[in-house]
Parts: C-alpha cells; sequence; structure tokens
C-alpha cells in the first residue's frame, strides 16, 4: 500500500462555517443519564488519580470532582482487578447520592475492557495499544498483509463492541499521537493522516457490527499536531457519512499556567471551528481543578451563536488558500527583526507606566542594575514596548524599540529605536514617514484592500479587534492578505476589557493561539485592563507562542496528569525537575508516571522520564531507552547528566 503525503490531501469540509461559529452537528450518545453530541451543551470530564483498588479514596475524589464541574468521570483499569473493582466504586458513589457516568480507561487489556463494559456508562479504548504491542519496527505491508491485520484485530475488538451493545455502553476511540501502533507508523508515519487512520480502523469495524454509541478522540502534546488531527478526523468522518461526538484535549498539557495556556491554544481553537462535544483539560494537578478550565472554555461558546456573521466576503472552506491540516507559516518579507524567518515579536503597553523609574521594565524582562547602569535581558523580553504620547526620562536598552503615537514621534528630536504607529488611512496621506519600521494601525472589521496594497517596505501591520468574534475576524483579513498576494508582517493585537486573570490567558491563547497554528502572525500584542499585570500579559504572550511552537523560550515540560497507574508523586516530580532545568531554553521533557504514558504519549520530547516500579525510572533520549530502573533518589541527577553528555546543559547565570 501507498503511503499518504501530506500533501496529497485536499481541504474539505471541517468547519461548518468559517464565517458564522456553527457548532458541527453530532450523532446524540447516551452515556448513562448524560447524552453527549447533538445539541447537548459541551460537556466537563476528568480523570481520577487515586488507585482504583482504594474504592473509598476514588469515591471521595470522584466527588470533589463532580462538585467542580466534572459531568463524567473517568477512572483507569490497567487489569482484571481494577476493572472489578469499578462495580464497588460505582455502588459506592450511588449510595452516596451520585450518579455521575463512569468511564473505564483501558491501555493493553481487551479482558479488562470486556469486564468494564458490563459495569460502567462507557469505556475508552486507545486503538494504538488495544490489540498491538509496540516494538518500533517499520513494517512493509501489502494490500493482503494489511488486511489480514485488520482481521486480527477485528476477532479481538468485535468481542468488546458486541457487549458495549448489549449493555448499552458508550465507547470512546482514543487516539494518541505519541501511541500509534507499528503498523500505522508504518503505513502513515507519525502524523495526523496516521492518528486518523488508527481511529477510522476501529470506527468501520463499529458500523460493521452496527455499533454507533460512539465517542472519537485525536489527543497529542504537539497543539499543531492536535488541531491537524482533529480537523482531518472530521473530514474523513464526513467524507463515509459519519458524525460523531468529539472528546477534545491536549494530552500532558503540564501544570500551572503553562498548562492552561497549551491547554486553550489546542481545545480553543477547535472551539472556534465549531468542534468539540467534551472537553477534558489535562493538567498535572489534582484533577478537581481542571473542570474550571474546561468550563470556562466551553462556557465562551454557550451564546457565541447568536453572533452575526463576520462583515467580509464569505469565505468558503473548500476555497482556502492556505492548507489547514498542515503546518505552514504565512510569507512575509522582513521589516527589521519583524516577519521573515524571524520568530514572532511581544509587544506590550506600558503607557501607563511611571516612565520615570527605569526598574518597572523589569515586569517586560528587562533588569536594570542602577550599580552597573544597564539592563539584563531574560529569555522572555518583550521585543518592543508602546508608549503612546508619553515620553520617558531615561535611556530604554537598545534591544527594545519603542512605539509612539505618530504626533508624538514627529516631534522627538533623537528618533533612533523610536518607530510610529500610524491608522492606514492616514498612512496613505502622510509623507514624512519612519524610513526603517512604521507599524499601521488596521481594524480588522474594517480596511480597504487598496490601502493595503499600497504598503510600502517599511510597514508592518497591527491588526486590531476587540470583538467576541475576532478571531475570524482576523483570519479573513490574513485570508485577504494571501488571495491579494500581499507580503507585509502582522502584528496581532487583541484588546480585551472587563476580564479575570484566568480569562485573559485562555480567551487569548485560544484567539491568538487558533491564528498562529494556522501560520498567521508575525507578532502578538495583549490589550488588557490596567487591572491585569504586565508580567502576565508579557509571560501569557510569550506562552502562547511557545504552545504553538511558534517561539521557543524556555523549556517545555511534557507531564501527565496522573491517573491510579502513576508510579510516583507527579506533581511533586514535576515541580523537582522543574527546579533544576526550567533554565535550559528549548529543550522537551517529558514526565510520565508509567510505562502507559511512557515513549508513545511523549513523542517529541528530546529527554523523558518514565516511571516503570515503584522507586523505579527509566530514562529516555527521545524514544530511546538510556538507562532502565533507576532508583528513583539518583534519576533526576542521571537525567542531568544525559542533558550534559548531549551538549544542551547550561549552567543557571
Amino acid at each position: 500500500m501507498e503511503k499518504v503525503s501530506a500533501q496529497q490531501e485536499l481541504a474539505a469540509g471541517y468547519c461548518s462555517d468559517l464565517n458564522q461559529y456553527s457548532r458541527f452537528l453530532t450523532r446524540e450518545v447516551h452515556i448513562g443519564a448524560i447524552p453527549m453530541g447533538g445539541l447537548n451543551p459541551i460537556r466537563i470530564q476528568s480523570m481520577t488519580t487515586t488507585d482504583t483498588m482504594d474504592t473509598i479514596g476514588t469515591v471521595e475524589q470522584t466527588i470533589r470532582m463532580v462538585e467542580s464541574g466534572c459531568e463524567y468521570v473517568r477512572i483507569t483499569a490497567p487489569s482484571m482487578k481494577e476493572a472489578q473493582n469499578l462495580a464497588l466504586i460505582k455502588k459506592e458513589l450511588r449510595n452516596r447520592g451520585y450518579d455521575v457516568p463512569l468511564v473505564a480507561d483501558i491501555h493493553f487489556t481487551p479482558n479488562a475492557a470486556e469486564a468494564a463494559a458490563r459495569i460502567v456508562e462507557k469505556v475508552r479504548i486507545n486503538p494504538g495499544n488495544y490489540a498491538d504491542k509496540k516494538r518500533f519496527e517499520n513494517i512493509e505491508y501489502t494490500d493482503i498483509a494489511y488486511q489480514a491485520e485488520l482481521e486480527r484485530i477485528y476477532k479481538k475488538f468485535s468481542p468488546l463492541v458486541k457487549i458495549c451493545k448489549e449493555y448499552g455502553t458508550a465507547m470512546r476511540i482514543g487516539t494518541n499521537h505519541g501511541s500509534l501502533s507499528d503498523r500505522i507508523m508504518s503505513q502513515y508515519g507519525d502524523t495526523p493522516r496516521g492518528m486518523v487512520e488508527s481511529a477510522m480502523e476501529f470506527m468501520r469495524m463499529c458500523e460493521s457490527l452496527n455499533y454507533y454509541n460512539l465517542v472519537i478522540s485525536m489527543k497529542a502534546s504537539n497543539t499543531q499536531v492536535m488541531v491537524q488531527a482533529y480537523r482531518l478526523l472530521v473530514d474523513t468522518m464526513v467524507k463515509e457519512g459519519m458524525n460523531y461526538p468529539l472528546h477534545l484535549g491536549v494530552t500532558e498539557a503540564g501544570d500551572g499556567e503553562d498548562g492552561r495556556i497549551k491547554s486553550a491554544v489546542g481545545i480553543g481553537t477547535l472551539l472556534e471551528d465549531g468542534l468539540g462535544d467534551t472537553i477534558r483539560v489535562s493538567l498535572t494537578e489534582d484533577p478537581e481543578f481542571e473542570a474550571p478550565v474546561a468550563k470556562a472554555l466551553a462556557d465562551r461558546y454557550a451564546k457565541r451563536s447568536l453572533l452575526a456573521p463576520i462583515q467580509h466576503t464569505p469565505i468558503h472552506i473548500h476555497d482556502l488558500p492556505y492548507h489547514p491540516y498542515e503546518y505552514n507559516r504565512r510569507v512575509t518579507l522582513p521589516v527589521q527583526h519583524i516577519g521573515g524567518h524571524h520568530h514572532p515579536v511581544v509587544m506590550i503597553d506600558v503607557s501607563a507606566k511611571n516612565l520615570k523609574d527605569p526598574y518597572f521594565l523589569t515586569e517586560v524582562g528587562y533588569k536594570y542594575s542602577s550599580l552597573l547602569d544597564k539592563y539584563n535581558m531574560a529569555d522572555q523580553a518583550c521585543d518592543l514596548v508602546y508608549l503612546g504620547d508619553n515620553l520617558p526620562s531615561f535611556a530604554f536598552p537598545g534591544n527594545l524599540k519603542q512605539v509612539y503615537n505618530y504626533g508624538t514621534w514627529l516631534a522627538l528630536k533623537d528618533k533612533s529605536n523610536a518607530h510610529p504607529l500610524i491608522g492606514l488611512e492616514a498612512y496613505a496621506v502622510t509623507e514624512l514617514k519612519d524610513h526603517v519600521l512604521n507599524l499601521v494601525a488596521v481594524n480588522s472589521a474594517a480596511y480597504d484592500v487598496a490601502a493595503l496594497l499600497a504598503l510600502d517596505y517599511t510597514s508592518v501591520i497591527v491588526l486590531e479587534t476587540a470583538a467576541d468574534h475576532g478571531m475570524s475576524e482576523q483570519r479573513a483579513f490574513f485570508i485577504d492578505l494571501l488571495k491579494n498576494k500581499i507580503s507585509i508582517p502582522v502584528i496581532i493585537k487583541r484588546t480585551y476589557t472587563d476580564i479575570s486573570t484566568d480569562d485573559l490567558m485562555l480567551y487569548a491563547a485560544t484567539d491568538l493561539g487558533a491564528l498562529l497554528t494556522d501560520g498567521f502572525g508575525d507578532g502578538v500584542w495583549l490589550n488588557a485592563p490596567e487591572t491585569i499585570a504586565l508580567p502576565l500579559l508579557n509571560s501569557t504572550s510569550f506562552g502562547i507562542l511557545q504552545a504553538t511552537r511558534t517561539r521557543i523560550s524556555k523549556t517545555e515540560y511534557i507531564s501527565c496528569p496522573s491517573c491510579g497507574r502513576t508510579l510516583f508523586d507527579l506533581q511533586e516530580t514535576t515541580q523537582l525537575i522543574r527546579s533544576r532545568t526550567d533554565h535550559l531554553k528549548g529543550i522537551k521533557i517529558g514526565i510520565m508516571g508509567c510505562i502507559v504514558n511512557g515513549p508513545g504519549e511523549m513523542a517529541d520530547a528530546d529527554y523523558g522520564y518514565v516511571g516503570t516500579g515503584p522507586g523505579k525510572i527509566t530514562l529516555y533520549r527521545g524514544k530511546e531507552v538510556v538507562k532502565k530502573n533507576v532508583n528513583t533518589a539518583f534519576a533526576l541527577d542521571d537525567l542531568i547528566d544525559l542533558i550534559k553528555e548531549d551538549g544542551n546543559w547550561t549552567e543557571v547565570k
């Protein structure tokens, strides 16, 4: 069989409407008393972290999760004993008055899945390891040999399907980027198309048995891969007459601000597309902290369909000038360090600060030393600051560009490292301009394409919106640029009013992340009320760029959220590893609680720290095992030695 290349894919119907928010209408699936899909609201769920054999501990954690907003609760069942204990957990929950639907999480063990399907309301199986054991082998298949593999899988999988039909149990076919089978990897590679085909094989088998109570997921820790896979899945389902509900999640997102931003980039981008029927935010934190984040993302779209369509020439999904299933950054001509091959810049409004005090610049990455009269620049130091009409009384760092309103800039005696911001209409009639960099403000809802065509090689567009559906407006603008072959760089400016700190992170990661994921944007500018501190605006901006893989400014931790399979305290271990490695710019470290989430789930990590037994850790370089069964007491030191051996270690400054 021939392998499918990304270039052979055609843009198709992954999104109902690019001009107005419209949810992809899916089949309604019954999961206990809480249906999913169809016209039901987006459902919230999470997963327990307790030992499944600890009945009371699991019940009490489940209750905390339900009270935090979970509508479904998933529990791991790695073997028959855990699968059977689900009956005791369910009985105790019902005795306490909680009828939350339970989901059994299965890897490798068909017999456990079959037992659980008789007890709980839903089972989750991973098509990458339900009937296969991963050996990382590349296999050449003939059509006949490949069909024989599918028949082997059918024999292992069909008993579970028949049990689910008999007991009215729903099933999630949950593909993970990092745990694709050797068969899929050999045929399609480590690609979004491979993820889709991994699920489709099992979905077709279900339909051949007249079983349709399915939910599908395409999880990855790489947000670009995750978004592309879900889009391809919907496109493929539509072509085959399917419309199963979608479970959204970024696997191993991490913790804290990073985990929330990364989750919002992936999940939010798909919600903007109208995709998603249930959300699980995977944080390396206690599970009751996940539901409020998921709910905040879902609630934003409860009334989105009531908004009018964007005021723009209609965009058709079959006529896109870019590829929605693979990442390609829009080609631009560089202006100074903006656009071209340069990474996206970060711009911050500091006009409300005390411009007589250089110390405030620490908040945006420039630490001033009065003794040495110089600035130390952090890895997350912004690139441009907007001062409006206010003039500082001290010298700014030489690598920090200052942006002023045009009239104020014009009056400056010393214009070195200072540049104007001017409206599009005014720019067309203004004779005196900066000879190196002019920032041109454009409202994404109202602009003249002819004026855009007249911009010169010193121009950088600042694309502004404060609209609720502003991402679609800004996407339409980028499509106009592509269709008119305009290669001017663009800084995406998004203004939020009356917003909390938590919502700002989630909304901005959605709105800017969705555009960056499609290759749009040469910079970001978050504009928010003064109640939102500058350090948060700065870190959120860099966090969005990091989560979209468009600018790496710090260490990335691909950390699983923990579950009953976890062999060590994941939160404590993650913080310990972070405390000694977070200065390693650009390194990706996978921290996995068990072998299920080991070399597979941390698919694109540079190094892996994986629990393989009580008190034992196995270290990976990429997907290669380097050291097995290291005592926990020595494992972090050995990991650091491995990083040093590869020449990727730097000392803390």
